[in-house]
């Protein structure tokens, strides 16, 4: 053989021993290159087949989608529900899912499919998602209720005030009682006690020291011993009539002094012609004795109630 023979041959097989990268599917596979000559091509071609086959399915097993982890629930790809899976809350699904509303609302479009507990969902339950948000849906557990306040005590009535005595009527028309008395012996009464034979005024029981007032505004006329009628005072008022005040057992004023209506003029006493301490109290029409009228009906014509 020649020199050029033999090198050739040399050649060959080294590039027998060659392996060639082939990449199929993204996946690089060795495949040896076949030999020159008859002889070696059979066993290269049975090589080769199953590392083809081989790169085929590596090729497919990657385009092919992941398979569930175990212990993974498959989820339903409808649109609208959610199969719960192990290890889910409803806060969970709510928050993943983006259900308006919140979980609240999750539990409230699904309580027939949950039950009266929102904390126990249980795998392969199907739930919509399709729910409005609301209110928070009540727990199972109903919340403790706070315990009504005791009643407060009722307050005790207020005491009612104790009704003010009446006032004693205000004179009226500038006119007043000569003494804080009842009369006793009447106007006009006969007897021969009196000179008249008759009573020419009205008398008020009073004890000694009474205070003695003016029945209405006037001049003081007489203030002093009057014979019967003990210590007298008499005062002219502005219609014209005249009051007399006697049996005093003290003068407060003096003549020409003028008084105001109820204003202390002197004291009862039992002076003069008496039988005991009181008040003769007389009305006139003039200064002198005999002009006596009625002395209760001048003071209530006078709006004088007595």
């Amino acid at each position: 053989m020649s020199a050029r023979g033999r090198h050739r041959r040399q050649r060959v097989r080294r590039i027998s021993r060659i392996s060639l990268v082939l990449t199929a599917g993204g996946a690089g596979v060795a495949l040896p290159l076949a030999a020159a000559g008859t002889a070696n091509a059979a066993p290269a071609a049975a090589h080769a087949a199953p590392a083809a086959e081989t790169a085929g399915d590596r090729a497919t097993a990657l385009a092919a989608p992941v398979a569930a982890q175990p212990g993974e629930a498959e989820q339903v790809a409808s649109a609208g529900t959610y199969t719960v899976a192990k290890g889910d809350t409803l806060f969970r699904i709510a928050t993943t899912e983006d259900v308006d509303g919140g979980w609240e609302a999750l539990y409230d479009g699904n309580q027939d499919v949950i039950g009266d507990d929102p904390d126990l969902i249980k795998p392969g339950q199907e739930l919509s998602l399709d729910v409005v948000g609301g209110a928070p849906v009540a727990q199972s557990a109903p919340a403790p209720q706070a315990a009504e306040p005791a009643p407060a005590p009722e307050p005790e009535p207020a005491p009612e005030p104790e009704p003010e005595p009446a006032p004693e009527p205000a004179p009226s028309a500038g006119f007043t009682s000569p003494v804080d008395a009842p009369p006793s012996t009447a106007y006009r009464v006969a007897g021969s006690s009196w000179s008249s034979g008759y009573h020419t005024g009205v008398d008020f029981a009073v004890s000694t020291g009474t205070p003695i007032k003016a029945v209405a505004p006037g001049t003081v006329v007489t203030a002093g011993s009057g014979g019967s009628y003990g210590n007298e005072i008499v005062i002219r008022h502005d219609d014209g009539h005249y009051s007399q005040y006697a049996h005093l057992s003290s003068l407060g004023v003096s003549v020409g002094q003028t008084v105001a209506v109820g204003e202390q003029i002197g004291l009862a006493g039992s002076t003069g012609n008496s039988t005991g301490p009181h008040l003769h109290f007389e009305v006139r029409t003039g200064s002198g004795y005999g002009s006596d009228v009625d002395p209760l009906a001048y003071l209530r014509a006078n709006g004088v109630t007595i």
